[in-house]
């Protein structure tokens, strides 16, 4: 009898023992998707009253970066919500393959407009410029195509990339966000019919932890290249877990980039983080 309770005090204290291995391990991982900086707000949206949104990112599925900002927009009928994508996808990696290669592009160019449907967004246009290529594009052409939309949805507040870190060090978002800071200066010096541009930016950025622990080279970049966020909200992380079935052809990206299933990584990295500033406060390239 008492080697029987012996038994299973030790079985007992050893499933303690690895509860509590789990239970650390797990808050380790979670601390790897926090921030230390940003003030936590229910909406950036709401927060600076804004009537009318406009994001300006370079490939489908870039908008799964802001669900959270745009679910919280999408569901106000009293504001607007316009998305600008730049390229189509088509030099994408398939994760799995669903289509041809060389329909790639329209595949991709469907799932983004069906996904922001999904979440609320009223007007999404996706352009034809090169994926990957954007850096050799001229500024004054994706300028002109970013102009275009502001002028007709007059945005109080454009949400892109920080250009110097893209979020994730690619060239494509980076160009983007150094386009929508081109068209809003412009603006600001040279107002059209009235409008003088939006009078917040929003820059999406990457948690700065995780960035420099395990996403090698181009995270530790990241990290040194981007400011740190004054502002966190909700990500609406079952609407980004709804986006990966929606963006079939990128169905396996986040276990791909991660090595763990996006319901797990999305259960840790459950915020967004911003840098919202005035407009007149965007720096000097």
């Amino acid at each position: 009898m008492k080697k029987i309770i012996l038994k299973h005090t030790v079985i007992s204290s050893l499933l303690f023992f690895v509860l509590v291995l789990l239970v650390i391990a797990l808050s380790a991982l979670n601390w790897l998707f926090e921030e230390d900086s940003p003030t936590s707000i229910k909406s950036i949206v709401h927060h600076i009253n804004a009537t009318s949104v406009l994001v300006v990112v370079a490939h489908p599925d870039d908008e799964q970066l802001i669900t959270g900002l745009l679910i919280d927009a999408g569901a106000d009928q009293n504001i607007r919500t316009a998305v600008i994508t730049a390229t189509k996808g088509e030099a994408g990696t398939p994760l799995p393959q669903i289509s041809r290669y060389e329909d790639l592009g329209h595949v991709r160019k469907a799932e983004a407009l069906k996904n922001t449907w999904a979440l609320g967004v009223e007007y999404h246009q996706v352009y034809d410029f090169p994926d990957g290529g954007l850096k050799e594009t001229p500024l004054s052409e994706i300028a002109a195509a970013v102009s275009a939309q502001m002028l007709q949805h007059k945005p109080d507040i454009v949400v892109t990339f920080w250009p110097e870190s893209g979020f994730s060090d690619h060239d494509d978002h980076k160009r983007m966000g150094l386009a929508a800071e081109t068209t809003i200066t412009e603006l600001r010096e040279n107002p059209i019919d009235g409008y003088n541009g939006p009078t917040h930016i929003a820059y999406i950025l990457a948690p700065t932890r995780a960035m420099s622990r395990i996403a090698g080279e181009a995270g530790i970049r990241v990290v040194a290249n981007q400011p740190l966020a004054n502002y966190s909200q909700d990500g609406a992380g079952w609407a980004k877990l709804r986006g990966w079935e929606i963006h079939a052809s990128q169905r396996d990206y986040v276990q791909h980039a991660y090595g763990l299933p996006a319901w797990f990584v999305h259960g840790l990295y459950d915020k967004e983080f911003y840098y919202l500033i005035e407009t007149q406060n965007i720096p000097l390239r």
